[in-house]
């Protein structure tokens, strides 16, 4: 298991930007992995797991406060809560996707240990960093990577109970997954849109029949766009502008117009009206005409007509 956490503290003394420090600790190992970012985001999290996982494997599990990053404050909607599941955030989806199981931490004092590393970095590394003059991110990496983590981990490592190492090994789709993603509903121009932009789908697709189905819109760290559909990517491109939804050939109509009935109806045929007049008089159903253009029934109202004549046992008696 590995604690993560970001520690805020004035890093530089006043001397560089305001800045974060993304921590994680094995919790068998006392094992520590640091990085500077200029905020605590979902990127800063993807970046620093990533590190630790190839250098280190992935790990079971993963110990994190009950951040935005980590923890989704959305209602599920109703097929999520009829499968029983809950909503995630897009760290949360990676993790799940991964197989590392995410615990949220309800205090402080829950996650301990990487709490003290914080502390105890902000006292070491500080002074380190003034030591070496250093007062920019890039930098103040460099130095964690070259320096400062070797010989920190060197003396602050432990032993751990038992000597098996449960890291598994590095996925090979680990950058895909570390990612944004995003269903999308393909639109009958076969078009995706999703954060403002528009995706064309290629034509090779047709034989999937997307129209209507959900795709997945996946934005990378390094800002590349892949659809996906069903685990496999599909070939589109992006549109310079969102297409127009109105058939090009067709004038737009105000919402709630009513428009009259064309030409061809079967209400303006006049063949079928006069044919219905001619069979059936005016007020002989006393029901409007059908949709179809054909009169209704032509059986009269039976209301105020005598009864049909029956005998002794109540069985009609008809006459001829």
């Amino acid at each position: 298991m590995i604690q993560l956490d970001g520690s805020h503290h004035d890093w530089f003394e006043g001397r560089g930007a305001p800045c974060v420090l993304m921590v994680m600790v094995d919790d068998a190992t006392n094992r520590m992995r640091a990085r500077f970012f200029e905020a605590e985001t979902t990127r800063a999290s993807y970046d620093v797991f990533e590190g630790w996982v190839r250098r280190h494997g992935l790990p079971g599990a993963l110990y994190v406060d009950r951040d935005s990053i980590y923890r989704c404050e959305g209602q599920a909607s109703v097929a999520e809560q009829l499968a029983g599941q809950e909503r995630q955030t897009q760290f949360g989806r990676a993790m799940a996707q991964l197989g590392v199981e995410l615990i949220l931490a309800h205090s402080p004092q829950a996650k301990g240990r990487v709490e003290r590393m914080n502390g105890v970095l902000q006292d070491r590394l500080v002074k380190a960093l003034r030591l070496a003059a250093i007062s920019d991110l890039e930098s103040a990496n460099r130095f964690l990577e070259e320096r400062f983590l070797g010989e920190f981990n060197q003396r602050f490592e432990r032993v751990p109970a038992s000597p098996r190492d449960v890291h598994r090994g590095v996925p090979r789709n680990l950058d895909e997954v570390l990612s944004w993603e995003e269903p999308r509903v393909v639109q009958r121009d076969w078009t995706v849109a999703c954060e403002g932009r528009s995706y064309q789908l290629d034509r090779q697709h047709e034989a999937l029949s997307l129209v209507g189905r959900t795709v997945v819109v996946r934005r990378l760290r390094d800002q590349r766009v892949q659809l996906v559909y069903r685990a496999k990517l599909l070939k589109g491109r992006e549109l310079p502008s969102r297409p127009a939804r109105l058939h090009p050939n067709r004038p737009a109509q105000a919402v709630g117009a009513k428009r009259p009935p064309a030409a061809d109806h079967p209400w303006r045929r006049p063949l079928l009206r006069a044919r219905g007049a001619a069979r059936f008089g005016l007020g002989d159903s006393g029901r409007p005409p059908l949709r179809s253009g054909l009169p209704s029934s032509p059986t009269p109202n039976r209301r105020n007509q005598e009864p049909m004549p029956t005998n002794k046992k109540g069985t009609f008696s008809l006459k001829f």
